[in-house]
């Protein structure tokens, strides 16, 4: 039996020299020298999948890169809309070279009739003028025009007079198709004059509401509201002062 130990080899760590230094049993050589091998095989078989593995594991990030770069736009147009609902403000939004803004509808009112159709188809106009009252009455006709029982130039002497009272008449084409009856009362020739002038145009209004427009655009639908104004006292009348003498 060999009882010589043998010399420590250069580069050998402590634990190394301890072993080289045991002798080992005859059976133990034998296992050590069959497991050698196969520890040396096994990080050549480790290292294949790895090696199979590395193109996996560089495709797996541009797999990943591409739905975050489609999820980029759709995050920026969320974070827009939040950003517009937030504003909390009804002011339309500015927009330049996407022509003129779209027109807001316009309601019409609808207009006032102020004359009525009796049950006989008479359309009825009260007309006022100042302190004149005018009541009138048209009927389908032929250009008939009474006033106060007399006829329309009889009543109207005044060429300025007759041209206003028909007026209405000549502006919807109806002078010669109607027949006319007036009853006036109070003030003078001027204010009996703008009483009929009313008074036939709210009656035509009544018997065909088409002519609204016509009547309306000439005039003649329009209270003339002007009056004649009081006396005051320490004056002779409305703003004449009484003369005044010094000596």
């Amino acid at each position: 039996m060999n009882t010589d130990t043998p010399a420590p080899e250069d580069g050998q760590t402590p634990e190394e020299e301890l072993q080289a230094a045991v002798p080992a049993a005859p059976g133990e050589e034998e296992a050590v020298a069959a497991e050698a091998p196969a520890a040396e095989e096994a990080p050549a078989a480790e290292e294949a999948p790895a090696a199979e593995e590395a193109p996996a594991a560089e495709e797996a990030p541009a797999a990943e890169e591409a739905p975050a770069a489609e999820e980029a736009p759709a995050a920026e147009e969320t974070a827009g809309d939040e950003a517009d609902a937030g504003d909390g403000s009804d002011l339309p939004e500015l927009t330049l070279g996407e022509g003129a803004p779209a027109e807001e509808e316009v309601i019409k009112t609808p207009s006032i009739i102020r004359g009525k159709i009796d049950k006989d188809g008479t359309a009825i106009g009260t007309g006022r003028r100042k302190t004149s009252v005018a009541r009138v009455r048209i009927k389908e006709g032929d250009g008939k025009f009474v006033v106060n029982g007399k006829q329309f130039e009889e009543f109207f002497v005044v060429e300025r007079d007759q041209k206003m009272a028909q007026a209405p008449l000549i502006a919807t084409d109806t002078r010669d198709k109607v027949d006319v009856w007036v009853r006036v009362t109070g003030g003078g020739t001027t204010g009996q004059t703008g009483a009929v002038v009313l008074g036939v145009a709210r009656a035509l209004e009544a018997r065909d509401a088409t002519l609204h427009h016509t009547l309306s655009h000439g005039g003649f639908l329009t209270r003339d509201s002007r009056m004649v104004e009081r006396k005051k006292y320490g004056r002779r009348k409305a703003r004449r002062a009484f003369q005044f003498s010094k000596r």
